[in-house]
């Protein structure tokens, strides 16, 4: 006979069994092309700038994308209560008990659960502002990560900016 706690247990409702893994691929895709058919004269900085802040992105997306709940596969497969704990606190996952309109799309009303496209924005938020925006990281290997990208992004534009600069110089 099955435990009260088995019988009372519900399972959460998932219409798919895994996230597509066409986002992210794409994505790869996409930067592949940009870096192959950028003409030299559209080039504001040296060549490795342009594969150096798509790839940045793309790459800690991926990376967050594979880490946070246990993947894209544990996060689309396992009921809420036996995801391992989350890498990053998402505005979905506190919405619950705002408005209507907002509380619909919350994590606990609607079972939302990031997706590719929610790490992608992360990266490119935290790339472009050097710092977290409306996500935040919750464990040090998040935070790490994080402030790895950051850096990373920041030490990309202080190179383009110099040796813009540097050109501006040289043409007087």
């Amino acid at each position: 006979m099955p435990s009260q706690r088995s019988r009372t247990r519900r399972r959460e409702p998932r219409s798919i069994t895994g996230e597509n893994r066409l986002p992210p691929a794409a994505a790869v895709v996409v930067a592949a092309l940009v870096y192959a058919v950028l003409p030299e004269s559209l080039l504001v900085g040296p060549r490795f700038a342009i594969p150096a802040l798509v790839t940045n992105v793309i790459g800690f997306g991926l990376l967050f994308w594979e880490l946070d709940r246990g993947g894209p596969v544990a996060r689309h497969t396992l009921a809420r209560d036996r995801l391992p704990p989350a890498e990053w606190r998402f505005s979905q996952d506190e919405n619950q008990d705002t408005v209507r309109e907002v509380a619909v799309s919350s994590s606990i009303t609607s079972n939302w659960r990031p997706a590719f496209i929610d790490y992608l924005y992360v990266s490119l938020t935290n790339s472009s502002a050097f710092s977290p925006t409306d996500t935040m990281p919750l464990t040090g290997r998040a935070k790490t990560l994080m402030g790895l990208e950051a850096t990373a992004a920041l030490l990309t534009s202080l190179l383009v900016v110099a040796r813009a600069v540097g050109g501006l110089g040289s043409a007087g």
